[in-house]
């Protein structure tokens, strides 16, 4: 008996541990119960749901796929990134910065009249001075205003590369850079994901690559 009276607190609590872990007891709440890992952060701004790596976070590699702007920025899926040692930090992008295509996915907002795009806790509208999409601050009353589209699209899976000729690791990571640069240059490729991805297929191919 005394053994018993000992067990049924102890199933207790460890029952309501796992409840609130789970978000279905105390210490729950109304948001994400299943996140990608520490370090993450759950982005519901606007209904956009998605998780991203907080700013601060480091990386020992960047994405594959990610590109180079601006000369010291690295850019990948709405994530910012840039050099820290040999690692990469997760940042805030400055104002000003324009990336040749938007994320995956994203919010469209209409604010004064004119479109912004947001994902990540970045606010996006296209660039004049040169074609792509420009960082700008928080429009006026941004919190306030109902999405007018929220894009559907899921995010592209990250290709395979398969070296043709043997290229080591090295190599490959640097041609595959080299390709995303030289994609940005191709017409229409800053405001057409697809066109980009071509360019950037086509280029990895021409250097004796397969991407799939």
């Amino acid at each position: 008996m005394n053994t018993l009276r000992w067990l049924i607190p102890v199933a207790l609590a460890l029952g309501s541990a796992l409840a609130a872990a789970q978000g279905h007891g105390p210490g729950g709440h109304g948001g994400p119960r299943h996140g990608p890992g520490p370090g993450f952060a759950f982005d519901a701004r606007y209904h956009h749901d998605h998780y991203y790596p907080a700013p601060g976070y480091v990386s020992r590699g960047l994405p594959s796929g990610a590109v180079f702007v601006s000369g010291r920025y690295w850019y990948h899926g709405g994530v910012w990134y840039r050099p820290y040692g040999p690692s990469y930090r997760v940042i805030v992008p400055p104002v000003g910065v324009v990336i040749p295509v938007l994320p995956s996915a994203y919010v469209t907002l209409r604010i004064g009249g004119l479109p912004y795009y947001y994902a990540n806790g970045v606010y996006y509208t296209t660039a004049v001075s040169e074609p792509g999409y420009v960082v700008v601050a928080p429009p006026p009353n941004a919190q306030t205003v109902q999405p007018a589209v929220v894009s559907a699209t899921p995010p592209r899976p990250d290709p395979i590369i398969y070296p043709r000729n043997g290229q080591s690791t090295t190599q490959t990571e640097a041609d595959r850079q080299e390709c995303n640069r030289w994609a940005t240059t191709q017409p229409s490729a800053m405001n057409d994901a697809s066109v980009f991805n071509r360019a950037v297929e086509a280029c990895m191919d021409g250097r004796g690559y397969i991407m799939r």
